[in-house]
């Protein structure tokens, strides 16, 4: 078994240096899927995962989660279930041996189909547990991992052979100890569930001011059970986790846009370019506009 794992991750690191043009982040033509390529140890950053199951085929990192820091490697995997923030670095990395690891992200619908296909599951009246699961990478999960990455070298097969892969990656994943932890955040009327449209609702609107009071009327809870709920599973409250959002939007559109750090602050939600760069520099550790540039240069 452990020479087919070698295989597998030799494949997949292979795949990924064949698309490292420079880029420590590169899309593929399969919407998602993404591929890291980093040569160096980073500092700590704050993210927003998606979402998604991350694994790393070479190196390390370290995932902050509020209070809780957790390292993860090629022996294990990070599952996200929702939108949730987190701060992350590469712990583990060197330019002859860079960190390589991928991300392959779901919708919320790809997820339920598969838990429909299951068939019923008995509510669990366990508390929500934290947004991000770190669970024990399995041959039968890194096995169709691999395939989907093979599609990249038959473009033609895509379209049809994409969303079959990624329903069995998903049918695996709930066949673990992961499935208890997606369902909790499907599962409808459970706290983590209208934690979830919480935050659904805050990342379509993240741009408007927020109303706790009328967020959390909107999706069945009492104001203190949402402020409650929403901190133990994503470790922030709901306002906070809007901030992170504006300033992730923020970020993006300033590394992809020649644009100004002003016209950006009020394109997020912001009313004060002054506040925005406040929060932004204490975020990411770089005034907008140095922080933009560094990371031109590092990719």
């Amino acid at each position: 078994m452990n020479q087919n794992f070698d295989n597998y991750r030799q494949e997949l690191k292979s795949i990924v240096q064949s698309k490292y043009v420079g880029n420590e982040r590169i899309t593929t033509s399969i919407d998602a899927l993404r591929f890291y390529h980093i040569s160096n140890p980073t500092q700590m950053i704050a993210t927003v995962y998606e979402p998604s199951i991350c694994i790393i085929v070479q190196g390390a990192k370290a995932v902050g989660l509020g209070d809780e820091l957790h390292g993860y490697d090629p022996d294990s995997y990070l599952l996200a279930s929702v939108h949730m923030p987190a701060h992350v670095r590469v712990s583990k990395a060197s330019p002859e041996h860079p960190y390589i690891g991928l991300t392959i992200s779901f919708t919320m619908e790809q997820i339920f189909n598969v838990l429909k296909d299951l068939g019923t599951v008995s509510k669990s009246q366990r508390s929500p547990k934290r947004g991000l699961y770190f669970g024990d990478m399995q041959l039968r999960l890194l096995e169709p991992i691999t395939r989907l990455v093979r599609l990249l070298d038959s473009p033609e097969d895509i379209p049809i052979m994409t969303p079959l892969i990624l329903k069995e990656i998903l049918y695996v994943l709930m066949r673990d100890e992961g499935g208890d932890f997606i369902r909790q955040f499907i599962m409808d009327g459970s706290a983590a569930q209208r934690v979830a449209q919480a935050i659904t609702k805050i990342k379509e609107n993240f741009k408007e001011p927020l109303n706790v009071k009328e967020l959390a009327r909107s999706v069945s809870l009492s104001e203190s059970s949402l402020y409650h709920n929403f901190k133990k599973i994503t470790a922030i409250s709901p306002l906070q986790f809007q901030k992170q959002l504006r300033l992730h939007e923020a970020r993006l559109k300033l590394i992809s846009q020649d644009i100004e750090a002003s016209q950006v602050a009020f394109e997020v939600g912001y009313e004060s370019p002054s506040q925005f760069s406040r929060e932004y520099a204490r975020m990411f550790g770089l005034p907008p506009k140095a922080d933009a540039q560094q990371y031109s240069t590092l990719s």
